[in-house]
């Protein structure tokens, strides 16, 4: 159990990243208007969020740019369009994706970009690559953090390998990301063990990504909170990827800083959401959800699922057993 002041009481080391726009456009293609993204800029603003998130840097050469939105290529001038030069504390991140982004060319000098952060996205096979991309990113001027996805279905070993080169390259924060939603707060507990001591070894700092198929998301959050984890993502309403991810207005109630405000998310989410729903964005927990999580699988056969309108959850939970 926590030490009850891991939970009452704040660290000034606390970051808190919205992912609202990355996560969250993943279930609609980035199809966001810019008063949507506008009004989103402003209630992170003045939610006292720490980091915003645009989106990607897709690769034109493997995106179609007529199937998504601005979102899913994040060019400085789009960005600029809806924040200006940004002279607020609110920092600017893009997520640089191993394998899917053009990062040498696409993106440019710090200092002639709003962009702050650069959240490179891998795979364990990927590091190397990875580390290359951080290399080039922290060459240019940036912050850079690391998720390394899909760690609940990876071998420890792996994990501790991996940590250890991330550990000998210039990246700022490593995060742990539960990209299936198959995690308990008690396997988090350990896992932020394992990533604590190689961040303490190398002076990195720690984030948490988490995915809701099994409605832990918010928990997994708060475990990570209490074994000293700093960097917290969110988005607003859990909008995000199949089921969705760690709730804003869950994570800056439960956050005892007094620079957080919630009441500007419980606004933009009474204002906003509801249309994006209506719109045909689909999201959060349910069902087949819940059965990709137990059984540790990616989340693409229950999204395909529920694309499908399909009801038959006992068919589909027989259907993903048999690829176990």
């Amino acid at each position: 159990m926590k030490e009850v002041s891991k939970l009452m009481d704040y660290r000034p080391d606390i970051k808190v990243i919205d992912a609202t726009l990355r996560d969250g456009g993943l279930v609609n293609e980035f199809r966001f208007s810019d008063d949507f993204v506008k009004a989103l800029y402003n209630a992170n603003l003045r939610a006292g969020v720490d980091y915003m998130e645009f989106g990607y840097k897709g690769d034109r050469e493997m995106f179609d740019e007529s199937k998504f939105g601005p979102c899913k290529f994040c060019d400085d001038e789009y960005i600029r369009s809806i924040v200006g030069e940004n002279n607020t504390d609110l920092k600017i991140a893009v997520m640089a994706d191993v394998g899917r982004c053009n990062y040498k060319n696409d993106i440019h000098d710090r200092s002639e970009s709003p962009i702050d952060l650069i959240r490179v996205a891998t795979y364990l096979h990927q590091i190397p690559t990875a580390v290359d991309m951080i290399e080039d990113a922290k060459s240019k001027g940036y912050e850079v953090s690391c998720n390394i996805m899909a760690i609940s279905n990876a071998q420890e070993t792996d994990v501790k390998v991996a940590l250890d080169i991330l550990g000998k390259s210039p990246v700022d924060t490593f995060y742990i990301v539960d990209s299936f939603g198959a995690l308990y707060p008690e396997q988090i507990a350990r896992v932020a063990t394992l990533y604590g001591e190689v961040a303490e070894k190398y002076g990195k700092k720690l984030g948490m990504h988490a995915h809701n198929n099994q409605q832990l998301a918010f928990a997994n959050t708060i475990e990570a909170v209490g074994d000293g984890v700093d960097w917290l993502d969110a988005t607003y309403a859990g909008m995000g990827r199949g089921a969705g991810n760690c709730a804003m207005e869950l994570l800056l109630g439960f956050l005892k800083n007094p620079k957080y405000n919630v009441y500007p998310v419980i606004q933009f989410i009474e204002k906003y959401m509801p249309a994006i729903r209506e719109a045909g964005a689909v999201w959060g927990y349910d069902f087949q959800y819940l059965m990709t999580g137990l059984l540790n699988q990616h989340p693409r056969t229950a999204i395909e699922f529920t694309k499908q309108g399909r009801t038959d959850y006992s068919e589909f939970y027989k259907e993903i057993l048999a690829q176990e």
